[in-house]
């Protein structure tokens, strides 16, 4: 027999909208794409849709689902054992790393493979962490990584392949938004640690410097992957070291590698079809200044 929250259904209405209705009161309703009508696994659904937009604390997703609080705390406790929810640094719950395991897997496939031997060598030639990051909704995740440059002190993956963190703050994300049309760049700037200003200097500049998201202590440079022949942003790719070891590094031999990087990835991008070109390269898409 199976175990149904008494407080709580799952409906579903001819126009595809899904509600939640708690104790008699229907919540907020929204288009729903995705519906199996199995009560636990749209609840978790449901869970995720909210997630997706953005990390949420325990309370917002109550509020948003219309769940109650234990359900809710039930199922996002166990969506973080199977690795599809996670926390944030704030407690709040965000997508986990599986799912960006499979959105690597399913969409960015070529990708890693392209940017394999480009962050190979340049982990060679820098003795840096080299990783490429994409930007998915409100997050920046890691779709590709050097594996010689990975492993931390005990063997284990310092940013693994799909691995995310929220896309307000530090310089990867704000690579990822400066190039963005200007509808978006209004929506990523809604809660993020850095203002138009720093994006305008991002783009004047052609990369970003601060503190590494991924590895709280690190100090990230990044700058903008353009696959050749078109001006579209898709990827961005940082290096990354304790602050001693990035300071020691001439800034400008620095620079150059990674440019030098971005733009062989670039051109494998290319060759092997992962982008459809549009139209040849305008001014936003001037390589940017090695000096940094």
């Amino acid at each position: 027999m199976s175990r149904r929250d008494p407080d709580t259904t799952m409906a579903a209405v001819p126009d595809g909208t899904r509600t939640l209705a708690a104790a008699g009161t229907v919540t907020d309703t929204a288009p729903r794409e995705w519906i199996s009508g199995i009560g636990v696994l749209d609840k978790a659904s449901v869970l995720l849709e909210i997630v997706e937009r953005g990390p949420a604390p325990l309370s917002e997703l109550v509020t948003r689902s219309g769940l109650s609080r234990p359900t809710v705390h039930r199922i996002a406790v166990a969506l973080e054992r199977l690795g599809l929810l996670t926390r944030d640094f704030h407690g709040r719950f965000a997508l986990g790393p599986r799912l960006g395991s499979m959105s690597v897997e399913a969409r960015y496939d070529r990708l890693a493979q392209a940017a394999g031997p480009v962050l190979a060598e340049l982990h060679d030639r820098t003795g840096l962490d080299a990783r490429v990051l994409r930007r998915r909704g409100r997050t920046q995740t890691c779709v590709a990584t050097c594996a010689e440059g990975a492993l931390g002190p005990d063997g284990a993956e310092r940013v693994p392949v799909g691995m995310s963190r929220p896309a307000g703050a530090g310089p990867v994300a704000q690579v990822l938004l400066a190039w963005q049309e200007p509808e978006e760049i209004h929506e990523g700037l809604r809660g993020a640690r850095f203002t138009a200003a720093h994006l305008a200097q991002v783009r004047r500049r052609g990369w970003a410097r601060g503190s590494d998201v991924m590895l709280p202590g690190d100090i990230a440079f990044v700058v903008p992957v353009r696959a050749a022949g078109d001006d579209r942003v898709v990827a961005a790719l940082s290096v990354s070291g304790p602050p001693g070891r990035m300071n020691a590094i001439p800034a400008r031999w620095l620079g150059a590698n990674v440019f030098d990087a971005a733009a062989a990835l670039g051109d494998a991008l290319h060759r092997s079809h992962a982008l459809p070109s549009r139209k040849p390269p305008g001014p936003a898409s001037v390589r940017g200044t090695a000096a940094v």
